[in-house]
């Protein structure tokens, strides 16, 4: 082997060469270390932080919104390739010809991404409050909450401005057995069709095909989506109360991974944060699932104070009892009142209520 050639596989440079040869020689040398290690950086470079989500426009959007926060936050993130995310598909997202309810409610759209948490393949999992149970599973803790987005609902219809403009036995389309409960009971001469699934994109183009006649969407994720041209109308908190952190995002890590827990709690946003116990409070008091019509709403009221508004209807609408809190805007009193709540309206209720 020539001296070039042994110096380009990782040889050595004799010292007898003239230093014209070895002034050339040692450049191409440097020139070739260079690229080399540019090339086993790339091969080899691992993200700093793997983020779950599942795959559709909706959840990705919140997962980038994670990414670009941490981005912004952490100097060490910024770099290109630092944050990967991971696409994972759920149940909720592989079964959409049955309703929630109906194969198996809680955990839907949050299990194989947990799984994937515990078995180290993400480090960080990025969730739509709403649809997290109210365990967390072993081993794993959800210590952030990114500020939230606007909590009500939207009214999209190609006929209509309003629900009440709809002409009676008109349908509307949902998968959430809250918006139906809610809309019959003050519309009882709608159809209410409640396996009406997929994602927003899916929902929208149902309606445009005359699939329905309107439906209700979270007003949180058309905004997160820049979709809000397609809103119609927006309803009020009194005419629907939103469901159980509707408009938070979750970011949870494993409970043993101090640095990930670290760098989502820069993040988080702890008026958001509480609201969200609050609300998770009642919904685990009243052991809500897919099949309870069940909304609950906290915020901060003019005085500074938690003001805190709890529902659970008859799935067909006929009845539906609420309640109300207001309390120091605090942890414990927030978690209390949740709580306290839920076991009034699970005592008001009685044991048969929701089988109506």
């Amino acid at each position: 082997m020539n001296t070039l050639s042994s110096t380009l596989h990782g040889g050595w440079l004799p010292r007898s060469a003239s230093k014209t040869k070895t002034a050339s020689l040692s450049k191409c040398h440097r020139i070739w270390v260079t690229k080399a290690s540019v090339a086993v950086e790339q091969q080899t470079k691992v993200a700093l932080i793997r983020i779950g989500t599942r795959g559709s426009p909706l959840a990705l959007a919140q997962a980038y919104e994670t990414r670009d926060k941490l981005m912004a936050s952490h100097p060490d993130l910024a770099e290109e390739g630092a944050i990967e995310i991971v696409i994972i598909k759920t149940t909720g997202d592989k079964i959409l010809t049955q309703p929630l309810a109906d194969i198996g409610g809680k955990g839907l759209f949050t299990k194989e991404i947990d799984e994937a948490l515990l078995n180290s393949e993400i480090d960080i999992a990025v969730h739509s409050m709403k649809d997290v149970p109210t365990y967390l599973p072993d081993k794993t803790i959800l210590p952030c909450n990114l500020p939230r987005e606007d909590v009500r609902d939207a009214f999209i219809s190609l006929t209509a401005a309003s629900l009440a403009d709809l002409p009676p036995a008109s349908v509307i389309g949902t998968a959430s057995l809250r918006r139906k409960s809610q809309i019959l009971h003050r519309y009882p001469s709608l159809n209410v069709q409640e396996n009406f699934r997929g994602n927003v994109q899916t929902r929208l183009r149902k309606l445009n095909e005359g699939v329905v006649q309107a439906t209700l969407l979270a007003l949180a994720g058309l905004k997160r989506l820049s979709m809000t041209e397609n809103v119609t109308s927006i309803l009020s908190i009194d005419d629907m109360l939103p469901a159980v952190a509707q408009g938070a995002i979750g970011i949870a890590c494993r409970s043993d991974d101090d640095k990930m827990a670290e760098y989502i709690d820069s993040l988080n946003h702890e008026e958001t944060r509480l609201a969200v116990v609050c609300e998770r409070a009642f919904l685990q008091t009243l052991d809500g699932s897919c099949r309870t019509p069940i909304a609950g709403y906290a915020c901060r009221n003019e005085d500074g104070n938690c003001l805190f508004r709890g529902l659970v209807a008859s799935p067909d609408g006929t009845r539906v009892l609420e309640t109300s809190r207001v309390g120091p805007y605090a942890v414990e009193d927030m978690i209390e009142m949740g709580k306290d709540a839920g076991k009034e309206l699970l005592s008001r209720a009685g044991p048969n209520f929701f089988s109506s």
